[in-house]
């Protein structure tokens, strides 16, 4: 960022948040902490949504480095690759919202270290690649933080249609987003394009706002 730019004061970026939300919503916003888990196609679009919403915390849990793979739906940037998904994108969430708090977890998330890592959250997403981490951390919140409020997803691959892409309220605080049939390693799979990962990511970002305005059903 060049030296020559002034970047606005807590007061005026919190001016503009309350002048575009309402100041009672922009204010919950700020003091909510959500936990995003896996920084992928879905994460970090995910979290680049919360942080423009103004969402003040934000906890960034991934053990994985970004990779050219990565770079075709993901939030960074080829001057990126190598780094850690955490430490990249807190870069890239600081220079869209300078006043973003971001606790960085470069770690493998478990069901034996869950509770603890996410004792903060009070929204918990679901954005891993893998069903068996999906499950784990599904089961995990469900069973042992089930006052927790918890965004997941299922099926987001292909050029399915942008319709198919929905959200399911499974449980009073369990949600579900994506298609629920689409598979990337299924046999056929034309694999994962941005437009439609972040078509999911969209539907987990604006579920975890309207939890936090006291918005439940879908």
């Amino acid at each position: 960022m060049s030296g020559s730019l002034k970047l606005p004061s807590r007061a005026e970026w919190r001016q503009a948040l309350a002048a575009r939300h309402g100041a009672e919503l922009a204010a919950r916003l700020e003091n909510t902490t959500v936990a995003i888990c896996g920084l992928g196609g879905l994460g970090s679009n995910i979290a680049i949504a919360l942080a423009r919403a103004g969402v003040g915390r934000l906890l960034l849990l991934d053990f994985d480095r970004v990779d050219l793979s990565n770079l075709n739906r993901q939030q960074y940037k080829a001057a990126q690759l190598g780094c850690y998904k955490t430490e990249a994108l807190a870069v890239n969430l600081r220079e869209i919202a300078p006043y973003l708090q971001t606790d960085l977890y470069t770690v493998h998330l478990t069901a034996d270290n869950l509770a603890a890592v996410l004792a903060p959250a009070d929204i918990i997403c679901e954005a891993f690649d893998q069903p068996e981490a999906k499950a784990m951390l599904t089961e995990g919140v469900l069973s042992k933080m089930p006052d927790k409020y918890l965004v997941a997803a299922s099926g987001m691959a292909g050029l399915g249609s942008a319709n198919s892409i929905h959200t399911r309220r499974v449980l009073p605080h369990f949600y579900l987003c994506g298609d629920e049939v689409s598979d990337v390693n299924a046999a056929g799979s034309r694999g994962l394009f941005a437009p439609r990962v972040m078509l999911c990511a969209a539907q987990q970002a604006l579920m975890v706002i309207r939890i936090i305005a006291g918005e439940f059903t879908v």
